[in-house]
């Protein structure tokens, strides 16, 4: 199994663990979205990189979250082709909590 689709798939579960929590208890509003972006391989060297991702990140903040996170992430990097894809995590103070007490626990915790 490729390591892209063991993180996409981790990411999945604990998405659903997050999910049944809220069900479970009193609702709190966290927020944790994994987003994945994609760059041309040509802006791959030196300060061309930095803006990239830069301007990559800086669009998803601007268009795709409606929340101001606290934490971002990067969770996985890989050259694919002639794109890098960077997998990327943002939650806000709520979200890194539960991320962090998801982390923390032993399987017989949850």
């Amino acid at each position: 199994m490729s390591r892209m689709r063991q993180v996409l798939e981790k990411s999945f579960l604990v998405m659903m663990v997050v999910g049944s929590i809220t069900t479970w208890g009193t609702p709190a509003l966290a927020y944790v979205v994994d987003v994945l972006i994609s760059i041309p391989v040509a802006s791959s060297e030196g300060d061309a990189l930095e803006d990239a991702v830069r301007a990559a990140v800086n669009d998803v903040l601007d268009h795709a979250i409606a929340f101001v996170p606290t934490v971002v992430g990067v969770l996985d990097a890989r050259v694919v082709g002639n794109h890098i894809y960077i997998l990327l995590l943002f939650a806000d103070d709520d979200g890194a909590a539960i991320m962090k007490r998801l982390t923390d626990a032993g399987a017989y915790e949850l």
